[in-house]
């Protein structure tokens, strides 16, 4: 991506404060980006207001953005609740045949990256969001730098090692519980030889545990060969939660590192999924 380019801001799940629309659009706008605001954005579902708009509404704007050919990339203003509702009312053979974007976003939003990769098999960036309450001066600089220097390694470090090792694989995961969500569709795949990220919020810590048995059980993590995690903002006790990630995910065997710095914080790094990347020691480092 360079300065001059198009990109598309989306709401595919919640609603946006106009406020905060207007901040996105303010801050891409300053990385001398010209934005195209798609769909419903700053609209809400007229009966679910915990929805940006129908879901019909929601999926036709993500899908005119990728199909758009003066858009570089397309970019999640927020979570919220809502991503998974679109998948089937998406035409993938279409956005298939318009070729790759860059495409943006976290939280709920991971149901999106998923279905990049499942029906298109393109990379996609876990990242902070421009009209998400936690954009901050600092996550806003490390997406740029990540946007603007496609070539440049991305890395992360880890606050410690919960399993020690060193390890090889692709990136994929996201959010926990969306991840959770999505055994039985048709973009729930169990990643081989891969690296692990997750993260979650206001999940306490018995519901990450069954969301984890669950994705054991469903076998998605049976050929991992590490595991990365973020933030666990408002999980509780963040020791107890310490204790579930060994409890559940120890047995695995692989180098598993701790609060690496991504998901719902303040100054949440952005982490390419689909990209080939190594564990070593308590960092982890992704190439493009």
């Amino acid at each position: 991506m360079q300065a001059g380019d198009t990109v598309a801001l989306i709401t595919p799940a919640g609603p946006v404060a106009p406020e905060l629309l207007d901040r996105a659009v303010s801050a891409l706008e300053g990385w001398d980006l010209t934005v195209k605001r798609f769909g419903p954005a700053g609209n809400r579902h007229p009966s679910l207001r915990y929805l940006a708009d129908t879901d019909e509404r929601r999926a036709a704007g993500f899908q005119a953005a990728w199909l758009d050919p003066a858009v570089s990339a397309v970019i999640s203003a927020r979570g919220g609740y809502g991503t998974q509702r679109l998948l089937d009312l998406i035409d993938w053979d279409a956005l298939r045949a318009a070729g790759p974007k860059i495409f943006t976003g976290a939280s709920d939003v991971t149901a999106l990256h998923q279905a990049i990769s499942a029906h298109l098999g393109l990379s996609t960036l876990f990242s902070p969001m421009p009209g998400g309450e936690l954009w901050d001066e600092v996550s806003a600089g490390h997406l740029h730098r990540v946007l603007f220097d496609p070539a440049a390694p991305v890395v992360v470090h880890a606050k410690e090692a919960l399993v020690p090792g060193d390890a090889r694989g692709t990136t994929v995961g996201g959010n926990l519980s969306l991840l959770a969500a999505s055994v039985g569709t048709p973009e729930h795949r169990a990643p081989a030889g891969a690296i692990a990220i997750l993260e979650d919020v206001t999940e306490h810590a018995y519901r990450l545990d069954r969301m984890l048995t669950q994705l054991l059980r469903a076998g998605w993590f049976a050929r991992v060969t590490g595991i990365v995690l973020g933030s666990w903002t408002g999980c509780g006790d963040l020791e107890t939660v310490r204790t579930v990630m060994l409890d559940r995910l120890a047995p695995l065997g692989v180098p598993i590192l701790w609060e690496a710095g991504f998901g719902h914080l303040p100054g949440s790094v952005t982490i390419p999924l689909g990209v080939p990347a190594a564990i070593e020691r308590v960092s982890l480092s992704c190439g493009r």
